[in-house]
């Protein structure tokens, strides 16, 4: 017996020796984690430096579409273009590549680095902050191309030498430039319709490499970026460095214990939240959309935000893990603010947009200034007051005030139109985003009471008291019978025949009336008393979850394309109801935030193409997740507190930039184990379900005491609950 055992252990040892190193945390992001939308949009596979201009991403409709039509050497805008389209090509008949596409196989993403065979060759890719490498390996003798194209179809490619081309591509009234060298020798140059060129090497090229660099200032500077980042051809180098930025921002945060499907879900989250915003600053200076003018840079400026989208949770996220960064975007945006004359709420590369609703940037700033970030407050109070108060409130629109908003002024709430009433207001796009006057009504009020906080910051004590009155007018649309926020019509009266399950965009923004109950975040406590208290408000919470969809799913959509990841009435697939489960710790049950979180999350999460059950919105859902999976979240941005929800892992540790860790640590942990029993911070107990800012960026321990019971009773005091009211004031 001894002798078979005995090999059999030097089998075993040697496979143990013989094992790859210990997965990093690097190692579990997959970006084709929701690479096919189930509904609406599906996430891309980007390769860039963290908050990097330089965003590589193949074009193609999602990842089961097998054939992809260009390399576009930068995606301009989340989701809103890309420029210079490169393909890598094989063929002798150069008439037949002008659209051909390329099916590719053995596809491999990394943040850092990208590989794919393709038919007649093999791609290698990484990328700097402006600039770019790839590597092509031909299996043919003859016939090699890069067919360049131009996305937006305005511009043009010209032969610089025999090693180099130049190219110019304009978008949305925006001009970028791009410097390509090879380092093999261009034997063709053959010009195509709208712009496109085919680039062919000679027989003896059996590996091309491009490096690439891209200003938005002109041609010189899209030179000088080259030199600068890729002065010479090492795609190693390149990767290597693109890696380290990686791990040094994925490593921010730790945590262990938990599956390996919870550890991708976690990590891909987490690479995604540094898609945006992006730095668009070169060497000092940086060319700006907002005036169409180039400005030299007192500090980088950064771009592409969608704030209805992020404000929520993925700003608060970057004002914990990346709080120089944050401030300034912050600063870009009073930058944006000064240069355009509006505040926006969504700053792109090409300007600024009229995107989605609200003033949210004054949530944004409020909650920066609130946990310790600092710039010019003046000058943010004075374009969000601006944008409150001089600029419509009317969904997708940035014009002037119209008489909408000056009812919305005198009668404190923006009024709906009845089923089938004509639209008034011309500047209201009546074929889909309508009033949307509920939403329209309660996202004023949050960002108006944010603007109110600012107003005292600066000692403006009038304005504070005006913001404060607007922050209340949420509540003139609390409907007692139906127990919702409900619209109201121009003459002040209930509209009547309305479903709150399918409102379309009349009244609710991407969502329902059950949704937009909750959208009340800096007034929960007031909230409350107009529901008749925290057991009838929490008993509507109940219900939430509880009211069955009551009609095909096909129909529904048709009205609620948005509206994704539905249980009951609740969309956890949209951004309005990611803190909605977290409301149970203000309502003294977190035992039913604790079941409601691991019950959201593993029904509606996996770590598959279609892993996302709603619109990803380039790093907003992302967040959600980073934040509920280590065990809390930032209910109310404004108000610097975290309500307390379940962990995901045995631990998660973040490593703050000022040299302190907070560690969420579960005792007891297993997936079964999903309710809190006790809790003690830095070994004090802790009986409420919520902690501050200040204690988070202190460092320490919040250890919680999981089992596979609720403990009903912890937290649960009234005095227990997280803040949020009327009361609340920011201090200086």
């Amino acid at each position: 017996m001894k002798r078979i055992i005995l090999p059999l252990m030097a089998v075993l040892m040697a496979a143990a020796c013989a094992r790859t190193p210990e997965k990093t945390s690097l190692d579990y992001v997959d970006p084709t984690i929701g690479g096919v939308g189930l509904l609406l949009q599906p996430t891309r596979a980007t390769v860039q430096v963290p908050n990097e201009f330089i965003r590589w991403t193949p074009s193609r409709a999602d990842l089961l579409d097998d054939q992809i039509t260009n390399y576009p050497l930068t995606m301009v805008s989340h989701r809103n273009g890309s420029v210079f389209g490169f393909l890598p090509l094989a063929g002798d008949n150069p008439d037949a590549l002008w659209r051909m596409r390329q099916t590719y196989d053995n596809e491999v993403a990394r943040p850092y680095r990208y590989s794919s065979d393709l038919d007649g060759c093999h791609i290698e890719y990484s990328p700097t902050p402006k600039c770019g490498i790839a590597e092509v390996d031909f299996c043919c003798e003859s016939g090699k191309w890069f067919r360049f194209n131009l996305m937006s179809r305005d511009g043009s490619y010209t032969k610089v030498d025999d090693h180099t081309i130049a190219g110019i591509e304009s978008m949305r009234g925006f001009t970028m430039y791009v410097k390509a060298v090879f380092d093999s020798e261009i034997k063709e140059f053959i010009s195509g319709e709208r712009g496109s060129v085919l680039v062919g090497f000679g027989p003896g090229a059996g590996k091309v490499s491009m490096r690439y660099g891209i200003s938005l200032i002109d041609g010189y500077q899209a030179a000088a970026n080259l030199e600068a980042e890729i002065p010479a051809f090492d795609l190693e180098k390149v990767t290597a460095a693109c890696r380290k930025a990686w791990e040094d921002r994925i490593g921010q945060i730790d945590v262990s214990g938990g599956t390996e499907r919870h550890l991708r879900i976690f990590y891909t989250s987490l690479y995604r939240c540094c898609e945006r915003m992006v730095n668009i600053t070169e060497g000092d200076r940086y060319f700006s959309g907002f005036d169409g003018k180039v400005h030299q840079a007192d500090h980088p400026f950064y771009v592409d935000n969608w704030l209805w989208d992020t404000h929520i949770a993925l700003e608060p996220l970057e004002t914990i893990l990346q709080p120089e960064m944050e401030t300034n975007k912050i600063k870009s945006y009073i930058d944006m603010y000064t240069q355009c004359g509006i505040m926006p709420s969504f700053g792109l590369t090409f300007g600024l947009s009229r995107g989605m609703t609200g003033n949210y940037a004054a949530v944004w700033m409020a909650d920066a200034w609130a946990k310790g970030l600092r710039f010019d407050l003046e000058t943010a109070y004075e374009g969000l007051k601006k944008r409150s108060l001089e600029v419509t409130h009317i969904p997708w629109r940035l014009d002037p005030s119209t008489p909408l908003d000056k009812f919305y002024e005198e009668k404190g709430f923006f009024p709906g139109l009845r089923p089938g009433e004509k639209e008034t207001e011309p500047v209201v796009d009546t074929r889909w985003e309508r009033r949307q006057s509920v939403a329209i009504t309660t996202a004023f009020s949050y960002a108006d009471w944010a603007t109110a906080q600012i107003a005292g910051l600066l000692g403006k004590e009038q304005d504070k008291a005006d913001f404060l009155r607007r922050a209340t007018y949420y509540r003139n649309l609390y409907n007692p019978e139906l127990k919702l926020l409900w619209p109201k019509d121009s003459n002040g009266n209930w509209i009547e025949g309305v479903d709150p399950r399918y409102t379309d965009r009349n009244y609710y923004t991407e969502n329902n009336a059950y949704t937009f109950l909750w959208d009340v975040k800096h007034d929960f406590k007031g909230l409350f008393e107009l529901m008749g208290g925290r057991e009838k408000a929490e008993a509507a919470m109940d219900e939430m979850f509880r009211i069955p969809l009551g009609m095909d799913k096909y129909r529904f959509w048709v009205i609620n394309p948005d509206a994704t990841g539905m249980i009951g009435q609740y969309a956890v697939g949209n951004e309005p109801g990611f803190h909605t489960p977290y409301l149970y710790d203000y309502l003294g049950s977190p035992w039913k935030t604790q079941k409601w979180i691991h019950k959201i999350i593993d029904s509606q999460f996996n770590d598959s193409y279609y892993g996302l059950p709603g619109d990803e919105d380039g790093g907003g859902m992302s967040a959600f997740l980073v934040f509920s999976m280590m065990g809390y979240f930032p209910v109310s941005p404004g108000i610097p507190a975290y309500a307390i929800g379940s962990p995901f892992f045995e631990t998660s540790t973040m490593h703050i930039p000022n040299g302190k860790d907070f560690t969420v640590k579960a005792e007891n942990f297993s997936e079964d184990n999903k309710y809190i029993q006790s809790a003690t911070l830095n070994g004090k107990p802790l009986d409420r379900p919520w902690f501050s800012h200040d204690e988070l960026m202190a460092g320490g321990v919040l250890k919680l005491v999981m089992g596979p019971q609720p403990n009903k009773s912890w937290g649960s005091a009234p005095e227990a609950a997280p803040p949020s009211s009327l009361d609340y004031s920011l201090q200086k």
